[in-house]
């Protein structure tokens, strides 16, 4: 049995300019420079309030960045409504999910910077949650790069991370698992660049999601 944790933004849905547009109105609100989209997207993977922090300069989130977490947090669902975003898939994810979501060698989740309430959202929205079944998120975790995310849901699979796969866009995805002892394999579709996801430890690089099939085995 192996086990198949998928990063969220970035990795199965298109979430940057959802992401990009709260930040901008939560810096603004809080009377801080606007930051630019390579700026946010640098910073997706992350937990919220340690997201903030980094694009403020800051090593470690503050009472602010708490607060300017919070605001965002209320802002989402109504960017969401203003400007009628969506988290679309990525090209072939839904192709690859619906290939691998049946088999019953596999057990498939998710481990992200989200909250409980954004996964289950982009999960039901796209039809995955019959498929995922179990996930972290930062509501339940700290922030990536630390392992907690990879091994408790290996401890609640019954599976060793040595048996788990963890697909991600970002170099905190490859941190987090090679820091857990499961396989990192980076994807080239997301919001980083391949040498630094190759820097950051990962042990395969895939350019489309057909390439993880022989890779999940």
């Amino acid at each position: 049995m192996k086990l198949v944790l998928f990063d969220c933004d970035g990795t199965l849905v298109d979430s940057a300019g959802l992401i990009h547009e709260t930040m901008r109105r939560t810096f603004l609100a809080f009377d801080k420079p606007e930051p630019s989209f390579e700026e946010t997207k640098a910073i997706i993977g992350l937990t919220l309030d340690i997201a903030i922090a980094r694009m403020q300069g800051k090593q470690h989130a503050d009472d602010e960045a708490v607060a300017m977490m919070a605001h965002y947090k209320s802002l989402f669902s109504v960017v969401r409504a203003d400007l009628d975003f969506k988290e679309p898939l990525f090209p072939g994810i839904r192709e690859l999910i619906d290939t691998i979501g049946p088999r019953d060698d596999l057990l498939i989740g998710a481990v992200t910077g989200k909250s409980r309430r954004g996964l289950d959202l982009v999960m039901s929205t796209h039809g995955f949650d019959k498929y995922f079944v179990v996930g972290r998120t930062a509501d339940d975790c700290p922030s990536k790069p630390h392992p907690a995310m990879v091994t408790e849901c290996c401890d609640v699979m019954g599976v060793k991370p040595a048996d788990t796969l963890v697909i991600g866009d970002a170099i905190y995805d490859m941190q987090m698992a090679k820091a857990a002892g499961a396989t990192a394999i980076g994807v080239d579709w997301g919001y980083c660049v391949v040498p630094e996801l190759i820097a950051a430890g990962a042990d395969h690089i895939v350019h489309h999601p057909r390439e993880l099939l022989p890779l999940i085995g």
